[in-house]
C-alpha cells in the first residue's frame, strides 16, 4: 500500500525532488487557467448575471440573486437538524481558537522619540473580509472557524462567507451553525472560482472584499492566484500533508492511524520517516488493518497507493533532514524525547509533539488555524492567523531641527538617485523663515 525507500538503496535527494513536485500545488493550474480565466472575465463584466450562470453549470443548482444569502429561517432550521453535543464542541472549539489568537495577536507598541523625530506604528483590521468554505462530500465546521475566528479577533468589521451550494439550493446544516457560532451571519450560496471573482470585484449582491480566505479545489486556487492584486488572499493551498519522524519506540498504530487519517482526504500525502526498519514493516501491517474499518476504505487505500511512502534513513540526523527538506504542512514528531527534536526542525506548518497529540487536534480544537502552507511553502511562510487580518501602518512626525540634521544625508542619497525634487522638498522647509512656522514649532515641542 505504502512503498518504501531506503535512503542507502536509491538516490534520496531525487526521490525527495519527486515528491516534491508532487506537492507542488502550481504544477497542472495552466490546464484549467483558460477556464478560470474565462469565469474571472465574465464575474467582472456581467456580475450577478454570471453567477447565475455557472452556478447552474457548476453547482446544478439555479439561483437568483434574491435567494443568493442565506436566509435567518434557513440558519434556524439548521440548528433543529445538529445535536446540542455538535454546538457544544462547535463552542469549545471556538473559545480555544479565540483564547489562542487573541494570546498571539500583535499588540501596541511604544513609539520611538529622539531628537526631535517621533516613529509609532499603528494596527488596524481589515474592513471587509471575504470567508470561502469548500463544498463536496464533507461540510467542513472546521473550515468556518479556522477562518473566521481568527479575522473576528482582529476586529473586521465585516466578514462574508460564500460556499457552495447542494443541488436542491440548500448548505449542510453544520456549516451554518458553525458559521452562526462564529458570528457570521452574511453567507452566500455561491461556489468555485465565480466565487473568488465575487469577493474579488463585487456584483450587485455580493460585496467586494479587501482580503479572501480559504480552501477549495483546483479551480479556487488558481481564481486566488490570478485576482491578487485586486484583492489580498490568504495562500495557494495545494493536497493536505503530513510527515511523521518516528523513533523505534513510537507505537505502530498510531502512526497508522494518523497517515491513514492524512489519506482521508484524498488526494492527502502521507509520508512516515523513521530510522526503524521494524517501525516501517509494523506500520504496513497497521494501515492494511486498520484501513478496512474506514467507511473511506477504498478512497483512501487508493490515496496511500498514490500519495504514501515511507522513508527509512540511517539515523535520526537524517530523518530531521528529510523533513527539512520538504517543508510539510503538518510535522508529527513521535519520539521518545521529541521536544529535543525541536532545535534542528526549521521548516514545518504546525509541529505536533509526542504520541498523544494527532494532527486532528490541530484540525479541530487546539486553537492555532488549521489553515497552513502546503507544497513545501512553509519553508518561507506561516499559517494564517489573527495577524493576517490587521494591516500595519508606520507613521512619521520630524521637527525642523531634526530635518535640519538630516538634511545632508537626505540629499546624498536623493542626489544619487537624481531625484532633485526629492532634495529640494528638503531644502525648502529649512530656507523658509522658521519664525512664520507657528504650528511646526508646537509640533517639535510635543515630539520632544
Amino acid at each position: 500500500m505504502m512503498r518504501i525507500l531506503r535512503t542507502w538503496e536509491c538516490e534520496i535527494d531525487r526521490e525527495i525532488e519527486k515528491l516534491k513536485q508532487q506537492l507542488n500545488i502550481l504544477d497542472g493550474l495552466s490546464a484549467s487557467r483558460a477556464t478560470v480565466l474565462k469565469i474571472i472575465r465574465d464575474v467582472k463584466r456581467q456580475k450577478d448575471k454570471a453567477l447565475i450562470k455557472y452556478s447552474k453549470l457548476y453547482d446544478k443548482v439555479f439561483l437568483s440573486p434574491g435567494n443568493f444569502r442565506v436566509t435567518d429561517r434557513e440558519i434556524e432550521e439548521a440548528y433543529q437538524k445538529i445535536s446540542l453535543p455538535f454546538v457544544k464542541s462547535i463552542q469549545r472549539a471556538i473559545a480555544n481558537i479565540w483564547t489562542y489568537q487573541e494570546h498571539i495577536r500583535i499588540r501596541k507598541v511604544h513609539p520611538l522619540k529622539a531628537n526631535g523625530i517621533l516613529l509609532d506604528t499603528l494596527y488596524s483590521p481589515l474592513e471587509i473580509v471575504g470567508v470561502y468554505v469548500p463544498g463536496g462530500a464533507a461540510s467542513y465546521p472546521s473550515t468556518v472557524l479556522m477562518n473566521t475566528i481568527p479575522a473576528r479577533v482582529a476586529g473586521v468589521g465585516r466578514i462574508i462567507m460564500t460556499t457552495p451550494p447542494s443541488r436542491n439550493g440548500t448548505i449542510p446544516p453544520e456549516r451554518l451553525v458553525a458559521a452562526k457560532e462564529s458570528g457570521i451571519n452574511e453567507i452566500y450560496k455561491i461556489g468555485g472560482a465565480q466565487a473568488i471573482a465575487a469577493l474579488a470585484f463585487g456584483t450587485e449582491t455580493i460585496p467586494k472584499a479587501d482580503k479572501i480566505v480559504g480552501p477549495g479545489n483546483i479551480f479556487v486556487t488558481l481564481a486566488k492566484k490570478e485576482i491578487f492584486g485586486y484583492a489580498g488572499i490568504d495562500m495557494l493551498a495545494g493536497p493536505s500533508e503530513v510527515l511523521i519522524i518516528a523513533d523505534d519506540r513510537a507505537n505502530p498504530a498510531f502512526v497508522a492511524s494518523d497517515l491513514l487519517a492524512q489519506a482521508e482526504h484524498a488526494p492527502g500525502i502521507s509520508i512516515l520517516v523513521t530510522f526503524s526498519e521494524s517501525l516501517a514493516k509494523q506500520v504496513t501491517t497497521e494501515i492494511k488493518q486498520q484501513a478496512t474499518k474506514l467507511s473511506r476504505h477504498a478512497d483512501t487505500k487508493k490515496c496511500l497507493d498514490k500519495f504514501g511512502i515511507i522513508i527509512v534513513t540511517k539515523n535520526i540526523d537524517e530523518c530531521i533532514e528529510t523533513a527539512n527538506s520538504l517543508a510539510p504542512e503538518h510535522l508529527q514528531v513521535m519520539t521518545q524525547n521529541p521536544k529535543t527534536l525541536l532545535p534542528g526542525i526549521k521548516h514545518a506548518g504546525t509541529i505536533f509533539l509526542g504520541a498523544y497529540t494527532p494532527v486532528a487536534v490541530g484540525d479541530y480544537i487546539a486553537g492555532p488555524s488549521h489553515v497552513l502552507p502546503t507544497s513545501g511553502t512553509a519553508r518561507f511562510s506561516s499559517g494564517l492567523s489573527v495577524n493576517d487580518f490587521l494591516k500595519r501602518t508606520s507613521v512619521i512626525a520630524y521637527s525642523r531641527s531634526a530635518l535640519k540634521d538630516a538634511c545632508h544625508d537626505l540629499a546624498e542619497i536623493s542626489g544619487a538617485e537624481g531625484l532633485d525634487a526629492h532634495t529640494r522638498s528638503v531644502q525648502i522647509r529649512l530656507a523658509f523663515p522658521q519664525d512664520k512656522l507657528r504650528r511646526d514649532g508646537d509640533t517639535e515641542k510635543k515630539i520632544k
